[in-house]
């Protein structure tokens, strides 16, 4: 599985999501193709409400430890509860986290991810 996958799954069982993105972002740094090492996520969920910046991240960096103790070099977090994310993106409706398609939707798609 990939790290991309396993970092969407761990966040969606932990934090009660409206909006996730998890981004390979290792195509833009010094590493081998395919590398898994540096990654941004964007999490749009309603446990922040209330929260600093330090302890959004801190959970964040928990839920994800052994990815970061693991192959993750970097990890860029940006986190908002809904207002925050409307107030500076506007109000598009947020999407659903995607945690990949079926595969007959991967098949029905031409193997691109579905959702």
């Amino acid at each position: 599985m990939k790290v991309k996958d396993i970092m969407e799954r761990k966040l969606a069982e932990r934090f009660n999501l409206q909006h996730l993105e998890v981004v390979n972002e290792s195509g833009g740094h010094n590493v081998a193709p395919g590398s898994e090492t540096h990654f941004k996520v964007v999490l749009v969920a309603a446990e922040f409400q209330g929260q600093r910046l330090l302890a959004r991240h801190r959970e964040v960096n928990e839920v994800l430890g052994a990815e970061l103790a693991g192959g993750v070099h970097a990890l860029a977090i940006h986190t908002y509860t809904e207002q925050e994310w409307r107030d500076r993106f506007g109000e598009a409706p947020l999407s659903p986290p995607c945690l990949g398609g079926k595969s007959s939707e991967q098949r029905e798609t031409g193997g691109r991810e579905a959702g």
